[in-house]
């Protein structure tokens, strides 16, 4: 398949240039992996070769799958998307606004305006940000003394909102409040959930919060890229006994689990020969629950951490439950309508259920929206579609 052979070259010159440390890409249609390729090394500090079966932190592509637990339990009436999520999450009844500050630096809060709901949380309409992409946010956590959120504490999440609820998409904290409204009405730890009712019925045998001994000799090590564009391994490892379960980003997994996953989604909610999810529940989820609202540019304020996010400028960007919907076709051949996402660490994947294919593409290196990385990601993306397009269907199975 010639378009197999163009991904590889793409991808193995970029580790072979030292553009990026290392990749793992993986495509399927709804029925089989259509593509999968591993090239550069694990650790730039050490010899391992990047292989197939690597174990990645795949930080926000968590989110989807929260959010896929969370609607099995709305469609058991144990969730509900619109009702007020302080009825679960007492934490949640009186959210106040962060509104600036005085002319001491302390922060002026009030009262929201509306209550927040589940859909908000799983849309980044809530009212929540990220701090790294809001400097009233970085302010205010200081101030306040607050942990960080990759810290896994409870504390990281008593931040105030940078909105009223339902007002704006600002991208956010939503989905970890996601993971413990799951467990308010399931009494169980989110990874026990998850695994009892996503990863084992899938088959991903190595996904989770909590790296195993063999998940371990598979890591691949986080890379920093310094001012000159160099890359370096650097220390880092998400929390192993967390105060809580990240639901919007603790996860580990391989880049075979995570396709295990989107191809569910492809399937209306099928896979490994389990129905996970309704069809019309896959359906909705895929929709956009955003209105006339748009997904907005991220403007970096903790620039180690992440760049600036302005993914496809010139197309509208609305939100599913939870993924981002693009509403016209991609320059790399994606069809609007089509779902996808990604992950601090430059992990990427997307959802094509018009041309029923589905990709997945993982390295690891920070700052996040790497122009090296995206490049991969853009180049892996349109060999896939160079393909189908070549096979003459809709998909290349």
């Amino acid at each position: 398949m010639q378009n197999q052979t163009d991904i590889d070259r793409l991808l193995r010159q970029k580790a072979d240039a030292g553009a990026i440390p290392g990749v793992v890409a993986v495509a399927a249609s709804g029925s089989e992996v259509i593509y999968q390729g591993a090239f550069g090394k694990r650790d730039l500090g050490k010899d391992d070769p990047m292989t197939t079966d690597s174990v990645f932190w795949i930080a926000s592509m968590t989110k989807a799958i929260t959010c896929a637990g969370a609607m099995q339990l709305v469609e058991q009436g144990r969730l509900s998307l619109d009702a007020p999520i302080g009825r679960v999450l007492p934490d949640l009844v009186a959210p106040q606004v962060l509104e600036g500050f005085d002319a001491k630096g302390d922060p002026i809060l009030r009262p929201a305006k509306a209550e927040i709901t589940l859909r908000q949380l799983m849309t980044h309409t809530a009212g929540f940000c990220y701090d790294m992409w809001n400097g009233d946010m970085v302010a205010y956590a200081e101030k306040a003394g607050l942990p960080g959120i990759i810290s896994c504490k409870n504390d990281a999440l008593k931040t105030p909102l940078a909105s009223d609820p339902g007002t704006r998409w600002e991208y956010g904290i939503n989905i970890d409040f996601v993971g413990k409204a799951i467990e308010a009405v399931t009494g169980q730890k989110l990874d026990a959930y998850l695994h009892e009712n996503l990863f084992a019925p899938l088959g991903m045998t190595d996904t989770g919060f909590k790296l195993g001994p063999s998940q371990r000799e598979r890591l691949v090590a986080m890379h920093a890229r310094g001012a000159d564009g160099a890359l370096a391994p650097i220390p880092f490892e998400m929390e192993q006994e967390p105060e809580f379960h990240m639901g919007g980003g603790g996860l580990y997994g391989t880049a075979g689990d995570y396709i295990k996953f989107t191809q569910m989604i492809l399937n209306k909610g099928r896979g490994n020969g389990n129905q996970v999810l309704k069809p019309e529940t896959v359906g909705t989820m895929c929709e956009n629950h955003i209105g006339e609202l748009e997904m907005t540019k991220m403007v970096a304020a903790v620039p180690g951490v992440t760049n600036d996010v302005d993914l496809y400028p010139d197309i509208v960007k609305k939100w599913g439950l939870s993924f981002m919907i693009t509403t016209a076709r991609t320059p790399e051949g994606r069809s609007a309508g089509s779902l996808a996402w990604a992950g601090l660490a430059n992990t990427y994947y997307w959802i094509d259920p018009a041309r029923g294919v589905t990709g997945v593409i993982l390295m690891q290196v920070l700052p996040f929206a790497d122009k090296e990385c995206l490049e991969a990601f853009a180049g892996f993306e349109r060999g896939i579609y160079a393909g189908l397009d070549a096979a003459g269907g809709k998909k290349a199975a």
